[in-house]
C-alpha cells in the first residue's frame, strides 16, 4: 500500500464491536430501562442466547491492555465477586424464556483462568440449567497460559468448555518483558496435546505493534504459530489509548512501531497464514479451511457480536454479567458498574447494577446491520440486506449517511469497488474497513468521540 494512502486513512474511527460505539452509551439508561429490555427480547431475533461471564482479576497488569481489569484481591472479596455474578445470571435467566436456547457462552477478563477452575464449572452447570443448547454450542475462555499448569489445564477441559483463546501475545522475550507479560508457564505443545485430546478447539492470540515487535520479529512468531497448527490465529492490532489506560505510558517510555512497521507487521503475518492454509475473517481472525467462520464468510453470512466473530447460527442476544461487562440486546445495549464493591452490593440486593446503556432507534438498528454486514464481510449488498430486514434499499440508505462522492474518493484510493447495487471491500482497502464502516454512520458526522486507529 502507497504511503499516502496509508497516512491518510490511518485516522481515529470507531472499531464498530458494536454500534453505536460504547462510548455513546448514557448514564441516564436504568435498571428499569435494562429490565424491559430484557422482557422485550424473548419475542425479538436473534432468539438464541449467547452468554458472557467478566472475571475482572489478574495475577498481573499487562501494560498495554485497554480491557477492563483488577489486580487480585483478598480471596474474601474475590468470593463475594463470584457469588454476586451468580446472583445476577439467576435474576436475569429467570426473566427468560426457558424455551429459548444457548448458543454461546464466553469467559474473558481480565484473565477468567485467574480464578479457581471450579467456580468456571459452578457458572456452566448454573446457565445450563435454565436452558437447553443448541446442537454444538461455543462455550469459550480465554486463558493466560503463564500461569497454568497441565491439572490447571486438564481441569478446565472438563469443566465444559469447547474453545480456548490462548493469550500468548508474542514468542519473544523482551517484548513480553517490556509489556509486563508473563510467558507460558508450560511447553505450547504440551497444551496443545491436553487441549487436543478433549477435542476442544484452539486460538492463540497475538498481538502487533507493540515495543520491540519488527516485521521480522513478529513473522517468526506467527512461523511459529503455524507449527503448532492451532485451529484459528487471532492477530490483534495494538490500540494505543493511554486515555483509558495510563500504564500504556509505560509503552511510550520502551517506543512504540511506527505505523509502517505495524503495517508491514500485519500483511507480512497475513501473507505467511495465508500460504500456510488459513483464510482471513475480518479484520484479526483467521481460520482453517473446514472452520464454520470460513464457511459463513463464503456465503457472506458471517456475523459478531461482542463475544467476536460468529456464524448466524451461532449468534445470539448477549446477556452479560460482572464488572463492566455489556448486554447487546435487540434494541438496547447495557453496561455494569466498573466498580467491584458497588456491584457487589447492588446485586446482593437484587438490584441489577446498570451503569449506562442505549436504547437504538429503528434508525439505528437499520444502521447496524449495515455496518456489521460491512465490517464482518468486507462486502455489502444492499437488496439482500433489504429482504433480509424485509424493507426498502432507500429505507436502509437514507437511515445511514450513504454517500455516492465518499464512496468514489475510496474507490479512487482502490480501498472499495462500489456500485448502487452493492459495495466491496479490495483486498487492500481490507485493513480500513473500518473508515469506510464511518463513513457511512449519520453518528459520525458531528462527534466528539475518541476513537483508536486502524493501524
Amino acid at each position: 500500500m502507497k504511503q499516502e494512502v496509508l497516512e491518510k486513512y490511518n485516522i481515529p474511527v470507531p472499531r464498530y464491536t458494536s454500534y453505536p460505539p460504547a462510548n455513546y452509551f448514557q448514564d441516564s439508561f436504568t435498571e428499569e430501562n435494562y429490565l424491559q429490555a430484557i422482557d422485550l427480547s424473548n419475542s425479538q431475533q436473534p432468539q438464541h442466547i449467547s452468554i458472557y461471564i467478566h472475571i475482572p482479576f489478574c495475577r498481573h497488569l499487562c501494560f498495554y491492555c485497554g480491557c477492563n481489569s483488577y489486580p487480585m484481591m483478598s480471596s474474601g472479596i474475590i468470593e463475594s465477586y463470584l457469588k454476586a455474578v451468580q446472583k445476577e445470571i439467576e435474576i436475569v435467566c429467570r426473566r427468560l424464556s426457558p424455551d429459548r436456547k444457548i448458543s454461546q457462552i464466553h469467559y474473558g477478563g481480565g484473565s477468567p483462568t485467574a480464578i479457581p477452575v471450579t467456580w468456571l464449572k459452578v457458572f456452566n452447570e448454573q446457565i445450563l440449567s435454565y436452558f437447553d443448547c443448541i446442537d454444538n454450542p461455543e462455550i469459550a475462555i480465554e486463558c493466560h497460559p503463564g500461569y497454568l499448569d497441565a491439572k490447571a489445564w486438564k481441569e478446565l477441559t472438563e469443566a465444559g468448555f469447547t474453545r480456548f483463546s490462548l493469550g500468548v501475545q508474542d514468542f519473544k522475550e523482551d517484548v513480553l518483558k517490556t509489556v509486563n507479560r508473563r510467558a507460558s508457564l508450560l511447553p505450547m505443545e504440551e497444551i496443545f496435546a491436553i487441549l487436543r485430546n478433549a477435542r476442544a478447539g484452539i486460538n492463540l492470540d497475538f498481538i502487533y505493534g507493540l515495543p520491540y515487535q519488527t516485521e521480522e520479529s513478529f513473522t517468526k512468531t506467527i512461523s511459529r504459530a503455524v507449527e503448532l497448527n492451532p485451529d484459528r490465529v487471532v492477530t490483534f492490532s495494538y490500540a494505543h489509548v493511554p486515555w483509558v489506560n495510563k500504564r500504556q505510558l509505560k509503552l511510550e517510555e520502551a517506543g512504540l512501531p511506527s505505523q509502517t512497521e505495524k503495517s508491514r507487521m500485519y500483511e507480512s503475518a497475513k501473507k505467511l497464514l495465508s500460504s500456510c492454509g488459513y483464510h482471513s475473517i475480518g479484520l484479526d481472525h483467521f481460520v482453517q479451511e473446514e472452520d464454520e467462520l470460513k464457511i459463513a464468510l463464503q456465503n457472506k453470512m458471517l456475523h459478531r457480536n461482542f463475544q467476536g466473530y460468529c456464524t448466524r447460527r451461532t449468534t445470539g442476544q448477549v446477556y452479560a454479567f460482572g464488572v463492566t461487562a455489556i448486554s447487546q440486546l435487540s434494541t438496547a445495549y447495557m453496561q455494569n458498574t466498573k466498580n467491584i464493591t458497588t456491584y457487589i452490593e447492588q446485586v446482593d440486593k437484587g438490584i441489577l447494577p446498570v451503569a449506562k446503556g442505549y436504547s437504538l432507534s429503528k434508525e439505528e438498528q437499520i444502521t447496524r446491520e449495515v455496518i456489521t454486514s460491512l465490517m464482518c464481510n468486507y462486502s455489502l449488498n444492499w437488496q439482500e440486506l433489504a429482504e433480509r430486514l424485509k424493507t426498502e434499499v432507500e429505507v436502509i440508505k437514507s437511515a445511514t449517511a450513504y454517500n455516492e462522492q465518499i464512496l468514489q474518493n475510496f474507490a479512487d484510493d482502490h480501498l472499495i469497488e462500489w456500485n448502487r447495487e452493492e459495495i466491496n471491500m479490495t483486498s487492500e482497502g481490507a485493513l480500513f474497513v473500518r473508515n469506510v464502516a464511518a463513513s457511512l454512520d449519520k453518528l459520525m458526522l458531528h462527534s466528539n468521540k475518541t476513537f483508536s486507529k486502524p493501524v
